[in-house]
């Protein structure tokens, strides 16, 4: 039988791989959008992000220790929280405690049941299983996150008349918010669900292509992917609906009156 090894990447395969960047924004100045700059220079910062976090990740491997790894993870959920609020032209109020506070229970909450029931290592901190699965769930969620907050502050704004309507016929603040609620939710699990409905016809993603390069079988693969797009799907659901629920109190005082 033949044997399988992973084929390395030298700086120059690495250099090649850039130059779809530099195409990238090439393209992009001869169509003058304007954006030629800004992919450039987040292409550069992808870089030095991954290389840093390919070192860290060294040392924190070396180390038989759940202190880093727990640290390792709450600095993956503040960058998560500091992205998704640059995303968000309309914040609503007090952003970063609703948001911060549900992807640490959402995505914190899955990791682990994940980590702990479905694949069932020891011990429970080892980082090369902790920490590239906690990094799947926090980024897929971070984006369920945003649709969600988004979404709402939105909905709020644009149905405000209708919700004052709604809690002058005796409606209590949940009730008047509900029909908002619903659209944010629905947002926030579109991308998800069109993940789940392509994935394996459309496309292959990318851990499971990543374990069949490496050499796992096919079948194994596949397993761990239907596994991981489980647990991407409740971290993306419980995290959004722990933002919802928080959120629209925001916008409400406790005698049920539009603020």
């Amino acid at each position: 039988m033949e044997s399988r090894h992973i084929v390395p990447l030298d700086l120059l395969q690495l250099t090649y791989a850039y130059g779809l960047i530099l195409l990238s924004v090439a393209l992009a100045r001869l169509c003058g959008i304007g954006q030629e700059k800004k992919l450039f220079w987040v292409s550069i910062r992808m870089v030095l992000q991954l290389l840093a976090v390919g070192y860290l990740l060294n040392l924190v491997f070396a180390v038989r220790s759940p202190a880093p790894v727990l640290l390792m993870l709450l600095a993956m959920t503040g960058f998560s929280l500091q992205v998704a609020g640059s995303r968000i032209k309309k914040r609503m109020p007090h952003f970063y405690r609703v948001v911060g506070s549900s992807i640490v229970i959402g995505c914190g909450g899955v990791t682990f049941y994940f980590c702990l029931l479905v694949v069932g290592y020891t011990p429970w901190f080892d980082p090369r299983y902790l920490i590239p699965l906690a990094g799947m769930i926090i980024g897929n969620a971070m984006n369920g996150a945003t649709l969600a907050a988004e979404r709402l502050s939105c909905e709020m704004h644009d149905r405000r008349e209708e919700i004052e309507t709604a809690i002058c016929l005796g409606a209590d603040a949940r009730q008047a918010a509900e029909p908002a609620l619903r659209a944010a939710y629905t947002a926030s699990l579109i991308p998800t669900m069109n993940t789940m409905a392509a994935t394996g016809i459309v496309a292959l993603p990318g851990m499971m292509t990543g374990q069949i390069l490496s050499g796992t079988e096919p079948v194994i693969a596949v397993r761990y992917q239907i596994a991981i797009m489980c647990a991407i799907t409740g971290a993306v659901a419980i995290t959004s609906f722990l933002i919802l629920l928080q959120g629209y109190r925001q916008y409400f005082t406790k005698a049920h009156q539009l603020r």
